[in-house]
C-alpha cells in the first residue's frame, strides 16, 4: 500500500483497559502472536452498537477471564486516543481496513484474586502476565503504542504505584 492509501484509511474503534491491583501496579500481558517481548494492557474492538465501557469489560473478560464483578470502574480518558500501526503491518492486520486504532481507555481496579486471571481463554492472545510499574510498562510496549500508553499513564497517574 502506498503511504497515501494508508493515510486515507480510518481508525478502528477500540477500547483499552488499564487494570490496576490495590497496590497501584498495572496488569500487562505478553502477546502470543509475535516473537518480540511485546507486553500490553487488555484492549480490543468495539462491536457495532456496543457502548465503549461495555466493550472494555467484555474485552477484559475475553482476554483474561476476569469477570465484570471482580473490577471497580475508576476513571476514563478525557478524549479518544489514536495510534497508527506501522505501514508494513497495515495490509496484514484487520484486513488492511484500518491505519491504526482510536481508543477510549478505562481505569479499573482489580478487586479479585490473582488466581482468577486465566489467559487460557477461547481465543488466547497472551502467553504470560504480570503486575508492572508504569515506567516498566512503557519500557516493555511496542514503539508504535508508546505515546498512547504514556498519555494513558499520565491521565491515570494519581491511582498508580
Amino acid at each position: 500500500m502506498t503511504p497515501e492509501a494508508v493515510a486515507a484509511l480510518p481508525y478502528r474503534p477500540c477500547v483499552g483497559v488499564m487494570l490496576i491491583n490495590p497496590g497501584g501496579l498495572i496488569f500487562a500481558a505478553r502477546r502470543l502472536d509475535t516473537d518480540l517481548p511485546a507486553w500490553q494492557m487488555p484492549q480490543g474492538g468495539i462491536d457495532p452498537g456496543e457502548e465503549p465501557e461495555t466493550a472494555g469489560l467484555r474485552e477484559l473478560h475475553e482476554e483474561t477471564s476476569i469477570p465484570p464483578e471482580a473490577v471497580t470502574m475508576l476513571a476514563e480518558t478525557r478524549d479518544w486516543l489514536r495510534y497508527d500501526i506501522t505501514p508494513q503491518m497495515v495490509p496484514t492486520i484487520w484486513g488492511g481496513k484500518f491505519r491504526g486504532q482510536r481508543q477510549r481507555w478505562y481505569l479499573m481496579r482489580f478487586d479479585g484474586q490473582d488466581t482468577q486471571i486465566d489467559l487460557e481463554t477461547a481465543h488466547p492472545e497472551f502467553s504470560a502476565w504480570r503486575w508492572m510499574a508504569a515506567d516498566d510498562l512503557l519500557d516493555s510496549i511496542v514503539p508504535f503504542k508508546r505515546a498512547t500508553y504514556a498519555r494513558v499513564i499520565d491521565e491515570f497517574r494519581n491511582w498508580l504505584a
